[in-house]
């Protein structure tokens, strides 16, 4: 939920139960990645009005010229499977989708992690090395470790 809401003051329950209520409404969409009957991994994708907040704000929208058509705000990949890949599997998962809802911009805002050891439990905005392999391009730098990243996705 802390890229729809600003978690300050929520409950793990309130999260829960407004998280579901999105995937009923259709105002939230993920790319998940299943190993067998296992989700073992997800991308959080979606438009600005639907994710409007980004790690990072204040310099974002120091910078910002124009919003995007979709984000790709969040991953999460399980215990046991971080370091396969996962990541990118999901992100591609998730382009695949976008296209599918008419492509356009697209933003992320990965960590870079060449020069660090990051523990993958703390890479929710995803890294950077799986934008690169989808071929997004660095914007412009909105933490000492975090980019604007963007790709133009064609409609399917």
């Amino acid at each position: 939920m802390g890229f729809h809401v600003k978690l300050k003051g929520r409950t793990a329950e309130q999260n829960r139960s407004e998280k579901e209520q999105r995937v009923h409404d259709g105002t939230t969409h993920n790319a998940l990645v299943f190993d067998g009957d296992s989700c073992v991994g997800w991308c959080q994708f979606g438009a600005p009005k639907d994710l409007p907040e980004v790690k990072s704000k204040r310099l974002y929208e120091k910078g910002l010229t124009s919003l995007p058509d979709w984000r790709i705000t969040c991953f999460f990949t399980g215990k046991g499977h971080r370091g396969q890949g996962i990541a990118t599997i999901a992100l591609a998962g998730a382009l695949e989708q976008i296209a599918q809802y008419g492509g356009g911009v697209v933003e992320g805002y990965p960590e870079e992690t060449d020069d660090r050891k990051v523990a993958g439990s703390f890479l929710h905005t995803g890294p950077m090395a799986a934008f690169e392999h989808h071929g997004f391009t660095r914007t412009r730098p909105i933490s000492p470790h975090r980019w604007v990243v963007t790709r133009t996705v064609a409609p399917a």
